[in-house]
C-alpha cells in the first residue's frame, strides 16, 4: 500500500495505550538492563503478562546478574518461574545463558542480534527486544501481535513473524522501529485481539483492512 499513512497510524496508537495496561516486558525495561530484558523475555514466551511478571520478580529477587544466576541450582530456578509455560526447559536455559555470558561475554550481554542467536532458547524475538529495549538501539521486534495487526491493518502482506520483521524493516520509517513492539503488543492484547478484536472502539477501523476478520466486537 503505497499511500499508506503510516504516521497516522503511530499517531493514534501513541494516544490510545496511554490508557492501556504495558506489557510486562515494557515494564522491566524501563530499568534498562539487558539480563531483565532478556530473562523476562524468556519466561515471557507462551505465558501469560502477570504469571511473567510474577515469576520474573521472584527470580530477580534471588539473582538479578548472569554471575548471581549460576549460583541457584537449576531446580531452584524452576521452582521460581514455575508456573510459566515449559519452565523446566526455560530453568535449564536461564541458567546456560548466563554461563555463556559469564564465559564468552565477560558477564555483559551481547548487544547485537547475531550473537543474542547464539545463546540458547533465544530467538529473534527477544534478540530484538534486547537490541532495542535493553540498548536502545535499532531494531524491530515482531512478535505474533506485532506479526497479525501488521497484516490486519494491510501494512504488509506477510506470512511469518520473520518475514514481516524484514518487511518493516523495509517499508517502516526507523523513526518508529524501537516503539511499534511496545505500540502494537499492548494494542494487541487490549483492542487488536486475535479472535473478535473491538473494532467498534478502534480509531484506526477508518483505514484498517481488517485482513483475515471475521469476528469481530
Amino acid at each position: 500500500m503505497e499511500n499508506y499513512d503510516i504516521h497516522r497510524v503511530v499517531s493514534i496508537l501513541r494516544e490510545e495505550v496511554k490508557t492501556l495496561k504495558e506489557p510486562i516486558v515494557t515494564k522491566i525495561a524501563k530499568k534498562r538492563d539487558p539480563f531483565r530484558v532478556l530473562i523476562s523475555t524468556v519466561i515471557s514466551l507462551r505465558t501469560k503478562d502477570k504469571t511473567t511478571e510474577e515469576a520474573s520478580e521472584r527470580l530477580f529477587e534471588a539473582a538479578h546478574t548472569p554471575e548471581d544466576m549460576l549460583t541457584l541450582p537449576i531446580r531452584t530456578i524452576e521452582n521460581l518461574i514455575y508456573p510459566a509455560g515449559f519452565y523446566k526447559v526455560k530453568a535449564m536455559n536461564i541458567h546456560n545463558i548466563s554461563k555463556m555470558i559469564v564465559e564468552k561475554y565477560d558477564g555483559n550481554v551481547p548487544d547485537t542480534i547475531g550473537e543474542l542467536l547464539k545463546l540458547p532458547g533465544v530467538g529473534r524475538k527477544t534478540a530484538n527486544l534486547v537490541v532495542t529495549l535493553g540498548y536502545n538501539k535499532q531494531g524491530i521486534c515482531v512478535d505474533t501481535h506485532v506479526h497479525r495487526i501488521s497484516n490486519r491493518l494491510g501494512y504488509v502482506n506477510t506470512k511469518t513473524p520473520e518475514q514481516t520483521e524484514m518487511a518493516l524493516r523495509e517499508k517502516l520509517p526507523k523513526e518508529y522501529w524501537i516503539e511499534i513492539n511496545d505500540l502494537l503488543v499492548t494494542y494487541g492484547q487490549n483492542i487488536c485481539t486475535p479472535v473478535s478484536p473491538y473494532c467498534s472502539r478502534c480509531r484506526l477501523r477508518d483505514i484498517c483492512e481488517r485482513r483475515g476478520v471475521t469476528r469481530s466486537r
